[in-house]
């Protein structure tokens, strides 16, 4: 690796080796904390697109299949637990790569390799799981038939991730292909795809088979939409999408206990997680207290260089996304809302994209920034006075991927986890993520479901074999005299 500040130098990984992009062009990674450049990433087109999906397609099938697709998932679980293993020697260098390219602080960043091995672990034993699951019976109603279902990969999968979560959100999608049996391409977001190029560099270190998995960055029009688009990428689609979570609090909470998960569910990784509880609905009896302590929390939280020690709030991940965020605050305020907190650049930090954490209040439904996702450290507030204006206030959004509810009565919580429309749910807590259960959103915010059990089976089709087993003759036609 180079120096601290800078980057590993990487080219595009196809059919299990570098090569550079056709084009020879290559964007620069810019530190967010920093503003600096710090290495380069292959900007790749539809040419190097064609070259990996081509390398996918015949790794798939290498052999009829018997190398990757049709091999034992015993076989493929060996690969993704040295994968895992890797992961978890080279974690310190990875999070910090991580936290240099995307702006997260440090300690997040260790966490999420810690969640990388773990889903690669995890989906190693749905791999040997699907062994288990071949040639599962079917009860049929006629006696001189028998029933089987074999389970077999889809095939050549792109998959495209964002740069939130950037190795993290890649392994939701490449971890389960691969244990199925599929082949794949990666595209990372051209805003943070260095951790993943050094996932290709882990995928050489462990010999995963050529053409496996290749990993082409670049801009999303020049490399995303040419793969989306590619008649050699099999097509069922999942999608995550965004959200506008609401965060219900009732007045029976321990109010400091409360305080934290709420501003832990909207300023975890900057603020910038699609999940993010940023509408925060909050009983009018205890409103008052509530926001002068989520201030005094607010203020207290440690905005720094992601690598400085205890930062728990870094940069946003790039000058387009602070703008965004900037407008969004000053359209909240010209349109009446009130800045309780935060909403500004950080006074000791002159550069880099940082804003303070952001609570919003005297906030309406109808505001841009009570329903449009800002994917910032922004959080607004509205109070509230029965549980069916609570249940109303939190459907009233074309977003539906999460919700939490903080309260001490058991059976509050269990009704507000059936009203509230959302793919995942919290109760007393606020963005617990494993990867034993089930991800994903309703409505606008997506269709499909990643990690879990049925994680794998979004790369899997269903084949029925039938076989009659009777020694009678079918009899369906008269037979014809014997031939003389």
């Amino acid at each position: 690796m180079a120096s601290p500040a800078m980057v590993p130098l990487r080219q595009l990984f196809v059919d299990g080796e570098w090569r550079a992009p056709a084009q020879g062009r290559r964007l620069p990674v810019v530190n967010p904390a920093t503003e600096a450049h710090i290495g380069e990433i292959p900007a790749g087109t539809a040419e190097d697109v064609e070259a990996a999906v081509a390398a996918a397609r015949a790794a798939l099938k290498r052999n009829r299949g018997r190398d990757w697709a049709r091999a034992p998932g015993a076989v493929r679980a060996k690969y993704l637990r040295a994968i895992a293993a890797k992961i978890i020697e080279r974690k310190a260098e990875l999070a910090k790569l991580e936290a240099l390219d995307c702006g997260k602080p440090y300690d997040e960043a260790a966490w999420d390799m810690d969640d990388v091995a773990g889903c690669f672990e995890y989906f190693a034993d749905q791999a040997e799981a699907l062994d288990k699951r071949q040639n599962s019976p079917v009860s049929l109603p006629m006696e001189t038939f028998k029933c089987h279902l074999r389970r077999e990969p889809i095939g050549v999968v792109g998959l495209i991730s964002p740069w939130n979560y950037p190795l993290l959100m890649a392994t939701w999608k490449v971890a389960p292909a691969l244990a199925a049996g599929c082949t794949a391409v990666l595209k990372p977001s051209e805003l943070a795809s260095v951790t993943c190029l050094e996932l290709a560099d882990v995928c050489k270190e462990v010999s995963l088979p050529s053409g496996v998995l290749n990993i082409v960055t670049g801009l999303g029009p020049d490399a995303g939409a040419p793969l989306a688009a590619h008649p050699d990428v099999n097509k069922p689609v999942t999608l995550e999408l965004g959200g506008k979570s609401p965060i219900v609090v009732f007045d029976d909470v321990d109010i400091e206990t409360a305080v934290e998960w709420t501003l832990f569910g909207c300023f975890w990784t900057n603020g910038q997680i699609c999940s993010a509880t940023s509408r925060l609905l909050i009983h009018t009896k205890i409103a008052k207290e509530f926001k002068e302590r989520m201030v005094a929390w607010a203020k207290n939280i440690k905005v720094s260089d992601p690598l400085e020690e205890g930062c728990r709030l870094g940069p946003v991940v790039s000058k387009g996304q602070y703008e965004k965020i900037k407008k969004f605050i000053s359209n909240a305020k010209s349109e009446g809302a009130t800045i309780l907190t935060g909403g500004v650049r950080p006074a000791h930090l002159e550069k880099g994209f940082y804003l303070e954490p952001t609570i919003i209040t005297d906030v309406s439904t109808s505001m841009e920034i009570w329903r449009e996702e800002v994917f910032g450290p922004v959080l607004c507030v509205k109070e509230f006075s029965t549980e069916d204006e609570a249940i109303e206030l939190s459907n009233d959004t074309h977003y539906g991927l999460a919700g939490a509810v903080i309260s001490r009565d058991r059976e509050r919580c269990q009704r507000l986890s059936e009203e509230i429309d959302a793919g995942c749910i919290w109760v007393n807590c606020s963005q617990p993520c494993f990867c034993q259960a089930p991800w994903g959103g309703n409505k606008h915010s997506g269709f499909g479901r990643e990690l879990g059990e049925g994680g794998i089976d979004n790369y899997l089709s269903i084949k029925q074999v039938t076989e009659y087993i009777s020694d009678e003759p079918w009899g369906w036609y008269q037979q014809p005299p014997a031939k003389l």
